[in-house]
């Protein structure tokens, strides 16, 4: 096998994000741009002789040819063994089941989540521990580093196989497993839901829809919606995973996928209206007039958990990112388990998971998951649901109306303000950061405030203390209000402000949350001066 070594300039713009490196699919095509960001990878996870990689992503485009490069590089770095998803594909939560199903050393994830696909789309790629789940801040920052430091790569000069067909290969001296992408992750989903009840359900008139987007989740929908617990094929659209998602937008929310709310709310409604987004670790959840806020859909799974065979035990705690709505954590104190806050981005959650502190958790963007999976996961949310609905007998809209008339509600909305110049939405945060220590005590649009902060984790597990995560602001009468930065996006940037008001009062907990958050989303707009830096009047998306 001859190695080649291809010498290059380091590229300044390699730093991962919340959960890995994306950007345009043209930056990733540049000559040795991929290659060059593996290489820092291999050279900082250091993958000891023997190991075996996982590799797969959502089938957006340039999906195959990032995963023969990375073969071919594997190959040179002396990995002996690969588990590649058939036709390269892997939901980001079944690849992270597989890692430890194979347990294998790491995994390369080969996707953009929720981001628009195609030639002129965005493509990621991240790279998870042997634990399934995302590699800390420490070490990506350690890749980051070795990627300023990389005077060139090494690649391979091998046949990559068909990856389309099952089995093994040989690739040089590289053992090549072509999986199916399914197998592992619906024997899991078996373990842990009461397939059984679930199936009867759906035997006995409660009615389902689920869209994939064009999303790698169609294959996963297939097997275990229909060809497991005997949903009608017609319960599914778009199942076909396509390179550019069929022209939709792969992100699970009512701004993005209007048509499911719109289904929700007309005479014709589902029991439950479900979709994930491009690589399967997302869920939105409606039922007949409504949409289930992440921070709800987290709350009620909590409240129900020991309905469900694989948390009949109950959970040790429950962690939520600090944008979230606070509902959940009215349940944690009533069920006597500790409720964390942490900052966005999944790789807070996996600290947490692994040193078993928390066995549920969820965040603002509608990610929720458990102890099964390092990383969220769609489909095991839709499960979850299907599984309460059947032991409850009750329909989505049902089970909502009880817990917030045990509760009360907590309602939450995301504003976006897209900013097509990013220095314009960083200066807006650095000025609100700057005034943020004296905003307590004034008044904005009839909200008066509290207290508000820079928000700063300290890792319970690793003690490692994470800041700037977020400006907080705490009103009068239960209001909350938090502002940040995405941190996903790939041009300019999108300022992201979140609405939070409890109301027990039941003549108020059914109004739509327009009319309860509206003069909060306005006060949220004066104290940041939106109009003042950006010159912007209004949101480009509510959510």
């Amino acid at each position: 096998m001859k190695i080649t070594e291809l010498s290059c300039e380091p590229f300044a713009d390699q730093r991962p994000g919340t959960a890995g490196l994306r950007k345009k699919v043209a930056v990733f095509r540049q000559p040795h741009y991929l290659e060059c960001f593996v290489q820092a990878v291999f050279d900082t996870l250091q993958l000891p002789a023997g190991a075996t990689l996982v590799v797969g992503g959502d089938g957006r485009y340039y999906n195959r040819e990032a995963i023969a490069t990375i073969i071919a590089m594997a190959a040179a770095a002396g990995i002996t063994r690969i588990v590649v998803g058939r036709d390269g594909l892997l939901s980001t939560p079944a690849a992270s089941h597989l890692i430890c199903h194979e347990r294998a050393a790491a995994g390369l994830i080969l996707t953009a989540s929720h981001n628009p696909g195609g030639p002129e789309g965005d493509f990621g790629l991240k790279f998870n521990t042997a634990t399934g789940g995302q590699a800390p801040e420490s070490v990506t920052e350690a890749v980051y580093a070795r990627s300023q430091a990389l005077t060139g790569y090494r690649i391979a000069a091998v046949d990559v196989p068909d990856i389309g067909e099952l089995g093994r290969h040989s690739v040089g001296p590289l053992q090549l497993d072509v999986v199916d992408p399914v197998d592992a992750y619906a024997e899991l989903m078996q373990r842990l839901f009461d397939f059984p009840a679930i199936r009867a359900m759906l035997n006995n008139g409660r009615r389902l829809h689920f869209d994939a987007l064009n999303a790698v989740t169609g294959p996963y929908a297939k097997r275990l919606l229909c060809e497991e617990l005997g949903a009608a094929p017609d319960s599914l659209a778009h199942t076909q995973p396509l390179e550019d998602f069929g022209g939709l937008h792969p992100d699970p929310n009512p701004a993005d996928a209007p048509h499911l709310l719109e289904l929700a709310m007309s005479d014709v409604s589902p029991d439950l209206i479900a979709a994930s987004d491009g690589d399967g670790d997302r869920n939105m959840i409606l039922g007949p007039g409504l949409m289930v806020s992440p921070g709800d859909s987290l709350a009620i799974l909590l409240e129900h958990c020991r309905l469900v065979p694989g948390y009949a035990d109950g959970v040790p705690g429950v962690a939520r990112s600090m944008p979230t709505s606070r509902a959940v954590d009215a349940v944690a104190a009533a069920h006597n388990i500790p409720c964390y806050e942490t900052p966005t981005g999944w790789r807070f959650f996996s600290n947490l998971l692994t040193a078993d502190k928390i066995g549920l958790c969820g965040e603002e963007s509608f990610g929720t998951s458990s102890s099964h999976a390092g990383e969220k996961d769609g489909l095991w949310a839709v499960l979850f649901w299907l599984n309460l609905m059947a032991v409850l007998d009750r329909s989505v809209d049902q089970i909502v109306a009880e817990q917030w008339n045990k509760y009360g509600r907590c309602f939450f909305q995301r504003r976006d303000y897209f900013v097509a110049d990013a220095s314009q939405a960083q200066r807006l945060m650095q000025d609100l950061g700057k005034r943020i220590d004296g905003l307590a005590a004034s008044e904005h649009s009839g909200y008066r405030v509290e207290s508000a902060d820079n928000f700063t984790y300290t890792d319970p597990v690793d003690g490692s203390v994470s800041r700037d995560q977020g400006l907080r602001i705490f009103l009068d009468g239960g209001a909350r209000i938090v502002f940040r930065l995405s941190g996903t996006g790939t041009s300019g940037a999108t300022l992201r402000i979140y609405l939070d008001q409890f109301e027990n009062d039941p003549a108020r907990i059914r109004l739509p949350a327009d009319t309860v958050l509206g003069p909060l989303g306005e006060a949220a707009a004066s104290i940041a001066r939106i109009a003042e830096h950006t010159g912007m009047t209004a949101p480009t998306a509510i959510i």
